[in-house]
């Protein structure tokens, strides 16, 4: 499917923001992958979807873990960072397939490191710096991701 428009984001809040909204249209999960070059808001992002589905705590990029689990939450969100990914391999090591069940948010920086072993994304987000800002574009990639894009849509609409 087609990527959207770019949208631009003024700041740290509204990349936040605009996570917030993507996790409340994920419903009861989906996956969610999340391009960026360093500095491009992925972390951002995810911190404010977080939040915005009632995580309380700090919220920190798993780049030495490759995942952080959020239980606090429903849905469970799993926020895999996979930059320094030496070899996908090691994701079978770690039980990448019991993460991905369904019922699950997962949020997946840096996907194109685990390629062939991760299932397929539901929506993928990109993100770019500008100047001082940042943009932003999402397309779907499954009947569910379409149901979220949807719902983002309707969301942006009414506020």
């Amino acid at each position: 499917m087609a990527w959207g428009d770019w949208e631009t984001l003024a700041d740290a809040d509204a990349t936040e923001a605009w996570g917030a909204a993507l996790g409340r249209a994920c419903g009861n999960g989906a996956v969610v992958y999340l391009f960026g070059d360093l500095g491009a808001g992925k972390t951002t992002l995810c911190r404010g979807l977080l939040h915005g589905l009632g995580h309380q705590g700090n919220v920190k990029s798993p780049t030495y873990t490759l995942v952080e689990p959020y239980e606090d939450i429903r849905p469970r969100v799993y926020h895999f960072d996979l930059y320094r990914l030496a070899d996908p391999e090691e994701l079978e090591f770690m039980g990448i397939r019991d993460y991905f069940s369904g019922e699950h948010l997962c949020l997946v920086e840096w996907p194109q490191r685990g390629q062939g072993l991760l299932p397929s994304a539901d929506c993928e987000v990109e993100l770019q710096v500008v100047g001082t800002h940042r943009q932003l574009r999402c397309r779907a990639c499954t009947r569910e991701g379409k149901s979220i894009v949807m719902r983002m849509q309707q969301a942006v609409r009414t506020s």
